[in-house]
């Protein structure tokens, strides 16, 4: 069942990126009965796709981020409930470690977040 919604999903995902950058429509039919070239039939300026594609990339960072520091932290309880011993050790390079990745999430946001403004 969840095969079955995440091709759903995907599929939509697929149809809209599609949708978005098609024209509004292709031609203008004048009066006469001829067909004229609309003057702007895109969707999507330059300015809308810098703002949207900083956006975006803003949002992927914190989500990578976030599963970076998740995984670092379920590691770090595995590796402490198989080694009690070693848990001061382990804490302490986990702390680092999230901190080295919390820093480049930072700054990758900000980044983002400049191509937006």
């Amino acid at each position: 069942m969840e095969k079955r919604i995440s091709k759903i999903a995907l599929a939509m995902i697929v149809f809209g990126v599609a949708s978005m950058f098609m024209g509004t429509s292709t031609a203008m039919a004048s009066e006469d009965g001829a067909t004229a070239a609309p003057e702007h039939a895109t969707f999507l300026t330059t300015d809308g796709a810098r703002k949207m594609g900083g956006a975006i990339g803003a949002g992927l960072v914190i989500m990578g981020g976030a599963a970076g520091i998740g995984r670092i932290g379920g590691s770090a309880v595995e590796s402490m409930a198989r080694q009690p011993e070693a848990a001061g050790s382990i804490s302490s390079t986990t702390i680092i470690t999230a901190a080295m990745i919390e820093g480049a999430t930072l700054f990758a946001v900000v980044v983002g977040l400049l191509a937006v403004l």
